[in-house]
């Protein structure tokens, strides 16, 4: 499908979502809908997220910062784009230096850029400190782990988390090698914040498998169901 505008938010109700935009891209098949008042983003005919609430994605990158403790304008990469809570939440912290996002799909880049998600992530994608990056996460970190720049912390929210991953190579991130790529693009002492839509205690265990200290999980309660975690570990110093 070709890029093109998405139609602005139009009134429906609650629980009949609306189509906005439907693309077949490298990854499969994604979805930008509405529901109410809010959007959602379906990969491979699984829910991702939405905009109804991003208390979690906001906690992925606030925490990392304060663990970070007195650095001056740490350097940020985020982990995919999403509906853009965790990027304005970036934004909307000066203390943070150079701010990295890093989204694999054309078409979410599209929907922020052009479409209806640039109500929540406009402000920020003007923000000089951001930069957009079109291109696989792992392979990203490994680039960045050989030639720089590395990072102060790494804000990763990819698929539904460690556990439960809607498309099959997702799955590396998460994999011993995934692993060591992100430990190696993090600066001695940076942080690493994992968000997930559930605990997973054997994530705990590769964390610390793959080198990384003060390993950690915090819970965000939400609506309905099981918590949302955030996962954090540090690079040793």
């Amino acid at each position: 499908m070709p890029n093109s505008a998405v139609p602005p938010l139009v009134p429906t109700a609650d629980d009949a979502p609306v189509t906005l935009d439907r693309r077949t891209g490298p990854y499969g098949e994604v979805v930008l809908r509405q529901r109410g008042a809010h959007y959602e983003i379906i990969a491979n005919g699984c829910f991702l997220m939405d905009t109804s609430d991003g208390r979690s994605e906001r906690l992925l990158v606030r925490a990392a910062f304060a663990e970070l403790g007195e650095r001056d304008r740490p350097g940020l990469l985020i982990g995919g784009l999403g509906v853009g809570f965790s990027l304005a939440e970036a934004a909307a912290e000066p203390g943070w230096g150079r701010i990295t996002v890093v989204e694999r799909e054309p078409a979410v880049l599209d929907w922020h850029r052009e479409g209806p998600l640039s109500a929540l992530s406009g402000a920020a994608l003007a923000d000089p400190r951001t930069e957009l990056v079109e291109a696989d996460l792992v392979a990203h970190l490994r680039q960045a782990a050989h030639d720089g720049p590395r990072y102060d912390a790494l804000c990763l929210d990819i698929d539904n988390g460690p556990d439960w991953t809607v498309t099959d190579d997702n799955s590396s991130l998460y994999s011993p090698a995934g692993l060591a790529a992100c430990r190696a693009a993090l600066t001695p002492g940076g942080i690493l914040a994992v968000w997930s839509a559930r605990p997973s205690s054997a994530f705990e265990k590769s964390l610390a498998k793959a080198g990384f200290c003060r390993v950690r999980t915090d819970e965000i309660p939400v609506a309905r169901g099981v918590p949302d975690v955030v996962h954090f570990a540090a690079r040793p110093a």
